[in-house]
């Protein structure tokens, strides 16, 4: 597999009121496999992104093997900063097609 990006979302948790991710599953890419899910919170995300790290997000298929999606990228609303794959005027992150944990 060609690498996708320095990380892949896989998975996302919501803050307690259901607004917006707090929290994601992310696996390093190595090229050749996705590393085990850590968990790292939406701003330690936007501050890799800011820094330079490429993000994207992928499902596990039924075979097993992880599907590549979109690319994560950083939008500000309001003087705050989501983690979202397609630009909107909605403060909820867009990454809820993904699992929760």
């Amino acid at each position: 597999m060609a690498k996708w990006a320095n990380y892949v979302i896989t998975a996302v948790r919501f803050n307690s009121a259901g607004t917006h991710i707090d929290q994601v599953q992310v696996r390093e890419d190595s090229g050749d496999s996705l590393t085990s899910a850590t968990t790292k919170t939406r701003s330690s995300v936007v501050t890799q992104i800011e820094s330079g790290y490429t993000y994207c997000t992928a499902t596990e298929g039924t075979d097993g093997k992880w599907k590549k999606g979109a690319a994560v990228k950083i939008f500000e609303i309001d003087g705050e900063k989501f983690i979202k794959t397609k630009a909107d005027s909605s403060k909820k992150d867009n990454l809820d097609y993904l699992p929760t944990f």
